[in-house]
This record gives C-alpha cells, structure tokens and sequence, in this order.
C-alpha cells in the first residue's frame, strides 16, 4: 500500500474545487493507494504524464478538461506527495 501526502492548503484547495473534481481526486488518491501510480497509465481518462521544465521530476494527472492534480514519486518509501491541483493552462 503506497502512502499520500497532501502539501499544505490542497484541502482549502479542494473545498472551492467542483464536487466532480474533488470526487475524481478521491478516486485518483484511491487508486494510487493501493495500486500504486503505475495503475494511472492504464487509466486513459487520467493523462498521466512526466512534466517538464521547472515541474521536471514531477507527473500529473487530468481530473477533468481543465484541473490537474501535480505529484512526485518515492519508490523507495511507496509514496506520492501531492505538490498541487491546479487549472491547467493551454
């Protein structure tokens, strides 16, 4: 079972999302729980990717069109620490 940390103000942050986001977000974090971020790939509805740029070192995964939940891995430790939930920028 994998461990998730959430940054401080991602809950502030999830109280003004829409509740179908915040609903997919608990999906996500449920999957990662106990499958790991592996299993998100095999999801296509997420998008999970690598980032580049200043966010390098980091994935993110689509919560809808327009929210991103961003996140780092530790194999070592089984964790994923949730850096932000943002809307994604085109």
């Amino acid at each position: 079972m994998w461990t998730i940390w959430e940054a401080d103000g991602i809950g502030k942050v999830c109280r003004k999302l829409p509740v179908q986001v915040v609903k997919k977000y608990e999906l996500w974090k449920s999957l990662v729980r106990y499958n790991g971020a592996a299993m998100l790939r095999e999801f296509k509805g997420f998008h999970d990717e690598a980032l580049k740029g200043k966010w390098k070192g980091y994935r993110s995964s689509r919560l809808n069109l327009q929210f991103r939940v961003i996140y780092r891995l530790d194999w070592k430790k089984m964790a994923v620490w949730v850096e932000e939930i943002n809307a994604h920028e085109y």
